[in-house]
C-alpha cells in the first residue's frame, strides 16, 4: 500500500537536511549497541526510499506487520528528539522551557533556591521576548515553590508575585481575545473572500466591532499589537478597504522592524507580515514600492541573521514567488516572467511538504494569468484546469469562480470552441451555486455566450460596447474585485485597439507614473 504523501514519517526523514540525519546517526549510536537496531534499518530504507511502501519494508525483513506501527512511532519520536538537540533548532521558547524544566527536576529534589534562581532567569528571558504565556506559567510556579522555600521576605515576595501574575494574567486574556478574533476574521475570509453586497459588509462590521476587545494602548506589549494588526488587516481586505490593508500590514511589518529580535523569534509571522504589505501595494497599484519591499525582504530572509530551515525556506518562496508575479502583472511585463514560471515550478515541487494546496493553487492562477498575458492561451486552461478539476481542496470560493470565468475566455481566444456554450452553461451554473454571480461575471458570460451571432465585422463595436457597460464598475465598492483576479478592462481595450494586453498596461503604468 502506497502513501508517499500522507505518510508523516517518511515526510520526516526526507525533509532531512544531510547534517542532520548525520546527527540523528550519531545520537542513535550513543543509545546503547543499537548500530544493527530495527528503527535504525527502518530509518536508512526510507531515507533512500522513492516512496513510502509498507509491503516493501515488511518484505526487506525490517520488521513484522504488527510491530510496524510501533516501530514508525518510535523512530518518528527518536528523530524528534534527535532535532530538539540540534541547535538550529533551538528557538528562543525552546531556550524558556528548558530552563523551566530544569527548574522542574531541582524542585522536584528538594532544591528550591536554585530551582527559583533558574525560573527567575527564565521569567525575565520570556518577559524580554514577549513570551508572556511562559512568563505566567513560571509566575505560577514561583508561588507553589515561594509557599513551600520559606524566606523572611515571603510577604514582599508575594505581593510582588501576585502583581506580576495579574499584569500577566490581563495581558494574556487580552493577546488571546485579539487572537482568537483575528484567527476567525482569517477564517472567513480564506473562506469566501471579500464582502459581496451590503448585507455582508454589515454583517462582517458587526462581527468585527462586537468581538474586537476593549484594550489600553500602553499595555499592549508586541504580540498583542501583532494580533490587534491583524486583525484589522483581514477585516480591511475583506470590505475592500486596500488602503487600510495597506495600512495595517505596513504597521505590522514595521512592529518587527522596530524590534529586529522578534524577527529571529517569529520568521513566520515577519513573512507573512510583509506578503501582506506587498499584497496590499499590489491592490492599490504602487508598482514601484512593491518592488522595493519585495528587494528589501529578499535581503533579510539572505542574512546571515534570519533563520535558515525548511519552513521559512518554503514560506519565503511562496510570497516572493507571488509578489514577483504581481510585478509582472502592474507592468504588463508579462514575457519576461516566463523564465520565472520554471523556478517557481521547481520550487513547488522542492517545497512540496510545506505550501498548503490553496496557496499551489494560487501560483497555479498566477502562471494562468501570465501565459493569458502572453497570449498562450491553451497554456493558459492547462494552469486553469488544475484548480476547476481540484475537487478534494477547500480553496477559497472567488479563486475557484475566477479560474472558471478566465478559463471562458481562453477558450474563446483559443478558439477552443467545440464545447464552449456547454462551458458557457456549466460555468454560469457553477457561480450560482457558489452564490458568486456579479454584475461584471455576469455581462462577460451574456457576451460570450453571444459571440457565436456577432457578425466578425462588427465584433470591434461589441467589445466596445461591452467594456462600457463593465467599466462603470471598476471602482463600485463590490463589483470591483473582478478586476483584481484579472485585469478585464485591458483585455478589452486590447481588442478593441488590435493591440496586446502587456502594451496597454504599459501605456496605462507610464500615465499613472507621470
Amino acid at each position: 500500500m502506497t502513501n508517499e504523501v500522507k505518510d508523516p514519517l517518511f515526510i520526516l526523514i526526507k525533509s532531512l537536511t544531510k547534517s542532520e540525519k548525520r546527527q540523528f546517526k550519531l545520537y542513535a549510536g550513543r543509545l546503547g549497541n543499537n548500530s544493527d537496531s530495527k528503527f535504525i534499518a527502518l530509518f536508512n530504507f526510507l531515507d533512500k526510499a522513492e516512496r513510502f511502501d509498507d509491503t516493501l519494508i515488511i518484505k526487506k525483513g525490517i520488521v513484522t506487520k504488527l510491530q510496524l506501527s510501533n516501530l514508525k512511532a518510535h523512530l518518528y519520536k527518536q528523530i524528534l528528539v534527535s532535532l530538539r538537540l540540534n541547535p538550529v533548532h533551538r528557538t528562543m521558547r525552546m531556550k524558556i522551557r528548558e530552563q523551566l524544566d530544569f527548574a522542574t527536576i531541582l524542585y522536584h529534589k528538594g532544591l528550591y533556591k536554585q530551582s527559583l534562581k533558574i525560573l527567575d532567569k527564565a521569567k525575565a528571558l520570556a518577559i524580554d521576548n514577549d513570551e508572556n504565556n511562559i512568563a505566567y506559567e513560571i509566575v505560577e510556579f514561583e508561588k507553589i515553590i515561594e509557599t513551600q522555600y520559606i524566606t523572611r521576605s515571603i510577604s514582599s515576595r508575594a505581593d510582588e508575585l501576585a502583581v506580576q501574575a495579574k499584569g500577566l494574567s490581563i495581558k494574556n486574556v487580552i493577546a488571546s481575545r485579539l487572537s482568537n478574533l483575528s484567527l476567525q476574521l482569517y477564517g472567513l475570509m480564506l473562506k469566501t473572500g471579500y464582502a459581496k453586497n451590503d448585507k455582508e459588509h454589515e454583517y462582517l462590521k458587526n462581527y468585527f466591532e462586537g468581538r474586537l476587545p476593549q484594550y489600553d494602548w500602553e499595555l499592549l506589549g508586541f504580540r498583542e499589537k501583532l494580533w490587534l494588526y491583524k486583525a484589522h488587516l483581514w477585516y480591511a481586505l475583506m470590505t475592500q478597504d486596500f488602503l487600510s490593508a495597506y495600512k495595517y500590514s505596513k504597521k505590522w511589518v514595521d512592529l518587527f522592524y522596530e524590534s529586529p529580535k522578534m524577527i529571529e523569534v517569529n520568521p513566520v509571522f515577519f513573512l507573512k507580515g510583509n506578503n501582506y504589505l506587498m499584497e496590499s501595494l499590489f491592490l492599490i497599484k504602487d508598482r514601484t514600492s512593491l518592488e522595493i519591499k519585495l528587494a528589501r525582504l529578499q535581503k533579510m530572509v539572505k542574512s546571515d541573521g534570519f533563520p535558515q530551515h525548511e519552513n521559512t525556506l518554503g514560506i519565503s518562496f511562496l510570497y516572493i514567488s507571488i509578489n514577483k508575479f504581481n510585478l509582472y502583472f502592474l507592468d504588463g511585463s508579462f514575457k519576461k516572467g516566463l523564465p520565472f514560471v520554471e523556478e517557481v515550478l521547481e520550487g513547488l515541487e522542492r517545497y512540496k511538504n510545506y505550501i498548503d494546496g490553496h496557496h499551489v493553487m494560487v501560483l497555479y492562477y498566477k502562471i494562468a494569468c501570465l501565459y493569458f498575458g502572453m497570449d498562450e492561451h491553451e497554456k493558459c486552461i492547462e494552469y486553469l484546469q488544475k484548480i476547476i478539476s481540484n475537487r478534494s481542496l477547500k480553496m477559497r470560493e472567488d479563486l475557484m469562480c475566477f479560474a472558471r470565468v478566465l478559463s471562458l475566455i481562453a477558450h474563446y481566444e483559443a478558439q477552443m470552441d467545440e464545447h464552449f456554450d456547454t462551458q458557457v452553461r456549466d460555468t454560469y451554473k457553477f457561480l450560482i451555486k457558489m452564490d458568486d454571480l456579479y454584475a461584471v461575471q455576469k455581462e462577460m458570460i451574456k457576451f460570450l455566450r453571444n459571440l457565436q451571432n456577432v457578425n466578425p465585422l462588427g465584433l470591434k463595436a461589441e467589445f466596445k460596447k461591452l467594456y462600457d457597460r463593465i467599466k462603470k464598475y471598476e471602482n463600485h465598492p463590490y463589483e470591483k474585485r473582478a478586476f483584481l483576479y484579472l485585469d478585464i478592462l485591458s483585455w478589452l481595450q486590447s481588442k478593441i485597439e488590435d493591440n496586446t494586453i502587456g502594451d496597454i498596461i504599459r501605456e496605462k503604468a507610464l500615465v499613472k507614473v507621470r
